[in-house]
């Protein structure tokens, strides 16, 4: 006797973020996709009906239909699947756990007994592994003013940006969201542990995925005043064990490729360091479509459904 697969509904599978969860779960046996008629996306009763026969939806949707989305799974009660939200809308919402397995020790305990997880954001996945360990070691106070870095591929900015980049009309790198209120930060500030609104500034460059995000720091304004071994040595403790996310040694020639983890669901945490000058640039790697959307979604959905 064979165990049922599980049944998996990808509200907004068309997206770059579904179509990518819908490839990596297309040969598992443990798992069934289960799809609406196109035509009928917006229609309410046909989508009650698809949730009421899965175990778990994935939200793949912007913010506002995200919010609609699990408003209709509620109206279902007892019948409602289990919700794993990819959007930005529920990341800081009370009654929703926090979809970064790797956070704390009980974090993918945590994920894989609760109805709701909100999926993390991208650049907010890379800040948060450099920070909430050295916030939590008292490296870095959380009243401290920090500046965050990052570029992205051009896959993480939505159709408008994809077809730009993929027609040959975008620059080759460009800063953006100099607004200065990127949807990312608050996830940062709630779960790196930080009091301070940091200073986040994004960019994107002519490469379709991919993702590095740096912490610079100077070590005698930290608490302690300590040495950049002393940063890697928590960091690596902290993530001591774990299957996707790493400290690796800084490479000698100080230099680092966004790409390398492309197609994966790792992330890698460096610290490069100038201990003449008492500066260090703290950087994880990632793949934007993969710890940073997609492959961790799966992680996720592995958690909540024991597979």
């Amino acid at each position: 006797m064979t165990d049922v697969p599980k049944k998996i509904f990808i509200d907004g599978e068309a997206g770059t973020t579904g179509l990518q969860i819908r490839e990596k779960l297309a040969q598992r046996a443990d798992v069934e996709i289960v799809s609406i008629d196109p035509d009928k996306r917006k229609d309410s009763a046909a989508k009650a009906e698809i949730l009421r026969q899965v175990d778990l939806t994935i939200l793949c949707l912007p913010d506002a239909a995200a919010r609609e989305s699990v408003a209709l799974t509620d109206s279902l009660g007892a019948q409602g699947p289990r919700v794993l939200d990819a959007s930005t809308a529920h990341r800081v919402a009370p009654g929703w756990t926090y979809g970064f397995p790797e956070l704390s020790p009980g974090q993918a305990q945590e994920i894989a007994a609760a109805r709701r997880v909100a999926n993390p954001g991208c650049y907010a996945t890379g800040a948060i592994a450099i920070l909430h360990p050295l916030v939590e070691a008292g490296l870095i106070d959380p009243g401290h003013y920090l500046a965050i870095n990052a570029v992205s591929g051009y896959s993480g900015g939505g159709r408008p940006m994809i077809e730009a980049y993929e027609a040959g009309r975008a620059p080759a790198f460009e800063l953006y969201a100099l607004g200065l209120e990127h949807k990312h930060v608050p996830e940062i500030m709630a779960y790196g542990g930080v009091r301070m609104r940091p200073l986040f500034v994004p960019s994107v460059g002519n490469f379709r995925q991919g993702m590095l995000v740096s912490l610079p720091l100077s070590l005698d304004d930290l608490p302690t005043k300590p040495h950049a071994g002393d940063l890697e040595a928590v960091l690596a403790d902290h993530y001591a064990g774990r299957t996707h996310v790493r400290v690796v040694a800084a490479e000698e020639d100080g230099k680092l490729e966004p790409e390398a983890l492309n197609g994966t669901n790792d992330l890698e945490i460096r610290v490069f360091a100038n201990e003449t000058r008492r500066h260090v640039v703290v950087v994880a790697r990632l793949d934007n479509l993969g710890k940073g959307a997609s492959g961790a979604a799966v992680q996720n959905m592995d958690l909540m459904l024991g597979l």
